[in-house]
């Protein structure tokens, strides 16, 4: 019989049965969340963390306000002062002209008629202010001095006649219509010599001031006339004011134009400045000098520094306003004008720009 070693091994195992079988709880759980928590799980809670963040920074941040303008120019509308036929138009739309470029040419028959038909008036009145400035001709005076001794010798003779015809008289010897007839005739004789020494005295004398004034008077007149028509005829001939580039055309060559009526408009490129219309909550701050940053989309959202310099005077009502929302009102609009610090190439009239009104503040 050999019972014990059997018995030896029966024990020998049953240890191992219960040390290999057997179960810790805590062992057991801390395999399970090592087995649980892997790397893309951590990955995964990490990026829901950054989104909620990143949502709560979003929320937390001031929406931007942004303002659309658009861009605009001078524009110089030119019209005649002057009715006629357009003769010429050398500049068509698209051209860039200089200042002093001829734009536009009228034709007026008429109007150069009138012009000579003054110089020819200046002429006469010229003419006659040289014939008063000289005086009396050689000629008259010398006629004046004859007549004068004619009328003296006439006295002479009446004189005579009269003493004879008197002493006659005394006498009996002629009648006493001899008489007056002889007094009658001395008595003409005296007028027509006083007369004849006025008139001499007058040619030696000339013109007086007051005729070399009216002379002088009409030669003014004459040459304000031919200025009034030289100053119409000039604008037969349309010139650009200043350098540009022809926006419209109003009248083509053969039209007969008449006067204020638009015959080319001219875009001043190099005076373009941004205007927004700001309802009165958002001018509120904003100030003539102030300086914000603007993008243009035509120019890939490049950023431009502006510097507003005229802001509106009186607002305009803002249509798109609700007027009859509960606890609203209409507000007003004000015409805001913001000129580009730095020249911008390629900016034009009629370009949109926008800015976050928000972010400038």
């Amino acid at each position: 019989m050999k019972p014990a070693p059997d018995a030896h091994v029966a024990s020998s195992e049953l240890p191992q049965e219960a040390s290999g079988g057997g179960t810790n709880p805590d062992a057991q759980g801390n395999s399970v969340s090592q087995r649980q928590i892997t790397p893309a799980a951590v990955i995964v809670i990490l990026s829901v963390a950054a989104i909620i963040g990143l949502s709560l920074w979003y929320v937390a941040q001031p929406q931007p306000l942004l303002v659309q303008g658009e861009t605009d120019a001078t524009r110089i509308d030119i019209a005649a002062r002057v009715d006629g036929r357009l003769s010429q138009r050398p500049a068509s739309r698209g051209d860039n002209v200089v200042a002093g470029q001829i734009l536009v040419a009228i034709e007026n028959p008429q109007l150069l008629t009138k012009l000579k038909e003054a110089e020819a008036a200046r002429a006469v009145a010229l003419a006659d202010f040289a014939r008063v400035q000289v005086g009396t001709r050689p000629e008259v005076i010398a006629a004046r001095k004859a007549a004068l001794a004619a009328g003296e010798a006439s006295v002479t003779l009446s004189q005579q006649t009269y003493d004879r015809v008197k002493q006659l008289a005394e006498r009996d010897f002629a009648s006493t219509q001899r008489l007056d007839e002889a007094t009658a005739s001395l008595d003409v004789a005296q007028r027509s010599a006083e007369q004849a020494k006025l008139a001499y005295q007058e040619a030696v004398a000339g013109y007086t001031a007051e005729e070399r004034g009216v002379a002088q008077a009409n030669v003014a007149k004459a040459e304000a006339a031919i200025a009034t028509l030289a100053a119409q005829v000039a604008e037969l001939t349309v010139k650009a004011p200043a350098a540009a580039q022809v926006y419209q055309v109003g009248a083509e060559p053969g039209e007969y134009v008449s006067p204020g009526v638009p015959l080319l408009s001219l875009v001043d490129l190099s005076d373009v400045w941004m205007r927004f219309d700001l309802r009165e909550d958002l001018v509120k701050g904003l100030k003539p000098g102030d300086r914000f940053e603007v993008k243009v989309p035509a120019l890939d959202d490049r950023p431009v520094t502006v510097a507003v310099r005229t802001i509106a005077t009186r607002g305009e009502y803002a249509g798109w306003r609700a007027t009859r929302a509960t606890g609203d009102f209409d507000l007003r609009t004000f015409e805001v004008r913001a000129y580009p610090i730095a020249p911008l190439p390629g900016l034009r009239p009629g370009m949109s720009v926008y800015f976050d009104r928000a972010g400038a503040r």
